[in-house]
């Protein structure tokens, strides 16, 4: 599989920006919806050839001024131009990365605090590889008859990949699906060997329906969002999610869970054993 990530990136990016956005006529001879390279050369103030050779992974290394022509020409949002950036950082083992070190599974006791301010909220502590570290009562409650954390130790990515209730659990898997490799690649993974063994297991075990994804992806998980989750007890809920970061050294982030409805509301209410409208609907 290649690990041409910055050429990938580019051209998923070129392909999603359509001609009328940036003012060029559509056409009827378009094989694609999005830009052409010679498009997105113009746009840019860069010659094709050098589009070319940054998409075939001939170039890795374009400068901040490229970058930055690049980013504007295809209107990428800040979290875009980010990921951007991050995957023209050196992939020989010439600069220092976090792939060197292992992923994070001890958990400062200020976030454990934070956790127990939150019951009975649902929200959960990851790493890097979705490892689940930590976890409120409520997304015990949550998560718990679901399957998710059966897993030794529990994750997500594998959760989602390779246990087949992960399907019924989740009406929408597929869009959850590509919301965990992206979660994955959000980082020049091929440079992290911990990442690396994950989604090397992850192919091999899921197969197509992970290889795929990984191959064509980008990295950029969505913050926040609403899921919908099928829970035994409860039956379909809505909830609206928010992935908060931790400082960069923790290598850690924040998933919390709150309902989007108020149907949802009351459910998780009734798993927490709570008068109706504790838990508000974010939406209500």
């Amino acid at each position: 599989m290649s690990d041409n990530e910055l050429g990938r990136f580019l051209r998923l990016c070129r392909e999603a920006v359509t001609p009328a956005q940036v003012g060029f006529p559509s056409g009827s001879r378009r094989r694609t919806p999005g830009l052409r390279r010679a498009e997105l050369a113009t746009l840019a103030g860069v010659s094709v050839e050098y589009v070319t050779r940054l998409e075939q992974g001939r170039d890795r290394r374009p400068s901040s001024q490229v970058l930055v022509a690049l980013a504007d020409a295809l209107r990428l949002s800040g979290e875009e131009r980010i990921h951007l950036h991050r995957l023209t950082k050196p992939t020989d083992g010439s600069s220092v990365c976090l792939g060197a070190s292992a992923p994070a599974h001890a958990v400062r006791p200020t976030v454990r605090a934070l956790l127990d301010r939150l019951e009975p909220t649902p929200a959960v502590l990851l790493n890097r590889l979705s490892d689940v570290l930590a976890y409120t009562s409520g997304y015990e409650r949550l998560a718990g008859p679901v399957g998710i954390l059966d897993g030794r130790p529990p994750n997500l990515a594998r959760f989602v990949f390779t246990d087949d209730r992960a399907r019924t659990a989740y009406p929408e898997w597929d869009r959850v699906a590509d919301e965990q490799v992206a979660g994955l690649k959000r980082e020049p993974f091929r440079t992290d060997p911990h990442v690396t063994m994950l989604t090397d297991e992850l192919t091999v075990v899921a197969g197509l329906p992970f290889a795929e994804r990984l191959g064509t992806l980008p990295g950029i998980p969505k913050r926040s969002g609403v899921e919908r989750l099928v829970h035994p007890q409860a039956g379909e809920l809505r909830l609206a999610y928010e992935i908060l970061a931790l400082p960069d050294g923790d290598d850690q982030t924040l998933l919390v869970h709150l309902p989007a409805d108020e149907a949802t509301s009351a459910a998780l209410d009734r798993l927490n054993g709570r008068r109706p409208g504790a838990l508000r609907a974010v939406n209500g």
